[in-house]
């Protein structure tokens, strides 16, 4: 079976982006990557409109990508941060790759605005496919789709 005859109905990049695939929710994933966390943090970096933001928000964690935790400063009433679950921390390299694509593409002066770095040795940090025996995937044309046997 080719991939041309997929069942493209149980999609996984559809059923992705159905989640995570607007604009405001992958800035607001971008910025939880970056360690932020609380509400107004969110609005005064992203400068999304509340409205938005309280729904992109309410959104993921509905999906269980973010959870919602309460805190409470001295002397003050209890908000709510947003706090990444391992289903969310499981969106990194997508957020990655993202960033590598625009660096590639978009920055025109080949100066990139943010470059990642391994915490432990500094080296820059970069995407790679490898195949489950080791070897480097340079594209889609090294890659054959095969669809799962559907049960029935």
């Amino acid at each position: 079976m080719g991939a041309e005859q997929w069942d493209r109905s149980r999609c996984s990049v559809a059923g992705t982006l159905a989640v995570v695939g607007e604009k405001w929710s992958l800035l607001v994933l971008r910025e939880a990557f970056l360690g932020v966390r609380r509400f107004a943090d969110f609005h005064r970096i992203l400068g999304a409109p509340k409205a938005v933001l309280t729904d992109r928000l309410t959104t993921l964690v509905e999906q269980e990508i973010l959870d919602r935790v309460p805190y409470q400063a001295e002397g003050e009433r209890q908000r709510h941060e947003y706090r990444l679950t391992p289903k969310g921390r499981d969106l990194y390299p997508t957020l990655v790759a993202l960033m590598a694509w625009g660096d590639r593409y978009l920055c025109d002066d080949g100066i990139t605005p943010l470059e990642l770095r391994h915490r432990d040795c500094g080296a820059p940090v970069h995407l790679e496919l490898v195949c489950a025996d080791g070897h480097r995937v340079p594209g889609p044309r090294d890659v054959q789709p095969v669809p799962h046997a559907t049960v029935s």
